[in-house]
């Protein structure tokens, strides 16, 4: 459709390549370790990250293998990798988590000595840099997601080096696993944001259920969903294969391989012509959130990002939580506990230095810059003390840390 080739024109020159749109960045990703790993293959992943990626990731038939961490920013700690763990690996799947940069032209240059793929999941990233480049500018290939800053909902990009055999055979890919636009889903997503502004403001229970079940079927009775291991072993044999595992992947998004409608594309188009004006604002809120108490070491340092939630770190995040919920705060993108202990050995190798990432899952608290006044001030009337600094032990093991992590 016109409007979206018009998106992807705009991020082909934001990132100087290649740019194809896809219906979510977790469909992006999968034509992404689908077109460049080989199935059967491990694939270095950060385990503070959304388990909807690890299912997609086991969709492309390959092995997750959990990265270790930095217990201050969630970012993959390249110098804690070790070497028996590089040996084998079909490829490195960034996280960037909240919009904090992994280490991308490090990993790359790692990669590029194996001679395997870097795919960068900037789902949280855009409009963020690493080393004076665009995150999705570094790696064999790059997902980005509309539903993030540019607040859209739906739709993503994926990014690779210009080669127009390349661009067609992933377009082919794509269309083969769309889903056909329907009228009631496009109508549907174009009442999403008046179901939104209905939550958050101050309407009635009552109410506020009817638009919670216009925003979709809510999945997840804590912060992960139900593992159903036994299913999911089933669902591996034939992998890869993303229709046996659909029922994973397309948790809090089942339109995730819809193709987009007139409507859809319309609100893509228009959120992402604000994509500056937002950027401007959440690098404003940032700033202001990374210069207080709870604030992780050297946060304060270097240019401000534009990040899409800034990861507090508090001693007790349950109770933070709790406290801005009581103003409408609502505290999303939790991923607790780290997916190692959440997934077992069954579906993923588990980190050799499993500390810091528990540590990080279960003190961060991910506060929206756009409602950092209101967030620092609830937090200092509730008495929210910062986490105390990691004490770690053998392989990186904080002591006391469960799998659990609250």
């Amino acid at each position: 459709m016109f409007r979206l080739e018009r998106l992807e024109e705009a991020m082909r020159g934001r990132l100087g390549r290649e740019c194809l749109y896809v219906p979510s960045c977790r469909l992006g990703l999968y034509l992404a370790l689908r077109h460049w790993c080989r199935p059967g293959g491990r694939v270095l992943m950060s385990p503070v990250n959304d388990d909807v990626i690890l299912f997609v990731v086991l969709a492309a038939g390959l092995r997750p293998v959990q990265a270790p961490l930095s217990p201050f920013d969630g970012t993959i700690d390249v110098d804690s990798v070790e070497p028996e763990v590089w040996r084998g690996l079909a490829g490195v799947l960034t996280a960037n988590l909240y919009g904090n940069p992994d280490p991308a032209p490090r990993l790359r240059a790692r990669c590029d000595e194996l001679g395997i793929p870097l795919i960068e999941d900037a789902a949280h990233a855009i409009g963020g840099e690493v080393d004076g480049r665009p995150v999705g500018s570094v790696g064999a290939a790059a997902s980005f997601s509309m539903s993030k800053h540019v607040g859209a909902g739906a739709g993503g990009i994926l990014a690779f080096d210009a080669d127009p055999a390349l661009r067609e055979e992933l377009a082919r890919a794509r269309d083969a696993l769309l889903e056909p636009a329907r009228l009631a889903a496009d109508l549907a997503h174009a009442a999403r944001p008046f179901a939104e502004a209905a939550v958050r403001g101050p309407v009635r229970r009552r109410a506020a259920r009817a638009a919670s079940r216009l925003l979709g079927p809510g999945e997840r009775d804590g912060i992960r969903m139900p593992l159903r291991a036994a299913e999911l072993a089933a669902a591996a044999v034939p992998a890869p294969d993303l229709a046996t595992h659909h029922s994973w992947v397309r948790v809090d998004m089942h339109d995730y391989r819809l193709a987009p409608g007139p409507l859809r594309a319309r609100r893509i188009a228009r959120g992402f012509g604000r994509l500056d004006e937002v950027l401007r604002a959440h690098r404003e809120g940032t700033a202001l959130l990374r210069d207080t108490e709870w604030a992780a070491p050297g946060a304060s340092a270097g240019p401000v990002r534009p990040l899409f939630r800034v990861p507090l770190l508090v001693d007790d995040r349950d109770a933070a939580v709790a406290a801005l919920a009581r103003h409408g705060i609502v505290t999303g993108y939790l991923y607790d506990p780290p997916l190692d202990d959440y997934a077992g050995p069954g579906f993923t190798d588990l980190s050799t230095r499993p500390g810091p990432a528990r540590h990080f899952a279960r003190h961060a608290l991910p506060v929206d810059p756009l409602r950092a006044p209101e967030a620092i001030a609830v937090l200092r009337r509730a008495g929210v003390r910062p986490a105390a600094a990691p004490v770690t032990g053998h392989q990186g093991a904080v002591p006391g840390a469960g799998g659990g992590g609250g």
